[in-house]
């Protein structure tokens, strides 16, 4: 019998092509990236092996360059809209590397403001959790050097953000927990990359009201070590002991290590910080923003559970403005403190400061 069994891979989700884009990245190997007739081919400086970087060059025929955020560029000595480009002909993968995220580098001689789409594939870097520092030439139509290179359409890349709020629940379990008695644990996957995020239901809360809710970011160092570099772990803690006082609540726990740009990144940064840099600037020197978090996978996962409405436990104002645009109904707030401790006054100080969160700066001070 004929078998009539075929797949269109020019039909391919956006989101597919998104997570091939990502893993291709990650393995340090060449994405190409098309724009209204234009084609750029970018490589992760954070990923890539000196020989591929070499031999990347060489295809490119030394025409390439490397693109540093903002940020970046901002800490180089450099004010930049959008990110500048360096070019990089004759220069070694440990120049770049130093260029593009070391700290005490130096402005470079030459540059020029960021191709708009080599300044977007950094989205590409920041869905694979890479620094967002890409190596990037233009390329003609029909170049047969990157042929083999996973292709991706900036249109496959904004269609790719719908997928971010479809997420359906795989299991809830019931789990005791210490001082606070049985929560369930429901497990929700989707979004891209199909990721397992947790919502920890705790007493019953009631729906037909707002309901209160914790969005809590993921922190390896401070929730499971407990790190005192920062207060994450008790915000955890003193998260789930506030829902359970008011009757009840549900606290989203969100794969968001590092405020959204990964383990690696954020041990970077921490080792920017033991030299005197605060967490906004150590970020910066790694050109990333203050926050990459995004909240469309929380919204989703609390409408799966039939909350519309919620107060929120937070200091960050930036996760109600996150949980209003995806369609959540935030009607009140309630601060969540943790224990300010000599190693994190200062990290405290610069949350309230340079990121606007709500902490009473008299009693960080009182700290000292």
């Amino acid at each position: 019998m004929k078998n009539d069994a075929s797949f269109d891979f020019q039909s391919i989700s956006p989101e597919i092509a998104v997570e091939r884009a990502v893993a291709e990245l990650r393995f340090g190997r060449p994405v190409v990236l098309r724009e209204g007739g234009r084609q750029i081919v970018t490589l992760a400086l954070d990923c890539v092996s000196p020989s591929v970087f070499d031999q990347f060059a060489r295809a490119c025929d030394d025409r390439h360059g490397l693109y540093l955020t903002e940020e970046r560029a901002d800490r180089l000595g450099i004010d930049s809209s959008g990110g500048i480009a360096v070019p990089l002909a004759g220069r070694s993968f440990e120049e770049a590397s130093h260029l593009a995220y070391t700290l005490g580098a130096q402005k470079p001689e030459s540059w020029a403001p960021a191709d708009p789409l080599v300044a977007a594939s950094t989205e590409i870097a920041r869905l694979a959790l890479l620094l967002p520092a890409m190596v990037a030439c233009e390329i003609e139509s029909g170049n047969g050097r990157f042929s083999a290179c996973q292709a991706l359409d900036m249109a496959q890349l904004k269609a790719s953000n719908a997928a971010r709020q479809h997420f359906r629940q795989v299991v809830s379990t019931r789990v005791p927990l210490k001082q606070i008695g049985d929560a369930d644990f429901a497990v929700f996957r989707g979004g891209l990359a199909q990721k397992d995020q947790i919502a920890i239901i705790v007493g019953k809360p009631d729906t037909s009201a707002p309901v209160p809710v914790r969005i809590h970011s993921s922190c390896l160092t401070g929730d499971l070590c407990g790190s005192l570099k920062c207060d994450c772990g008790d915000q955890l803690r003193n998260g789930l002991k506030q829902l359970q006082a008011a009757g009840g609540g549900v606290l989203v726990y969100l794969d968001q290590e590092g405020r959204g740009t990964g383990i690696g990144a954020k041990m970077r940064a921490y080792g920017y910080q033991h030299q005197g840099l605060d967490t906004i600037d150590a970020d910066a020197e790694l050109g990333l923003a203050s926050d990459h978090r995004r909240y469309e996978a929380a919204a989703a996962m609390l409408r799966h559970l039939g909350i519309e409405q919620v107060i929120l436990h937070t200091n960050n104002p930036t996760k109600i403005d996150g949980l209003r645009v995806n369609g959540i109904d935030v009607t009140g707030q309630v601060g969540v403190t943790g224990t300010v401790t000599r190693e994190n006054v200062d990290y405290l100080r610069t949350k309230t400061l340079k990121a606007g969160h709500t902490l009473a700066l008299e009693n960080l001070i009182a700290a000292e």
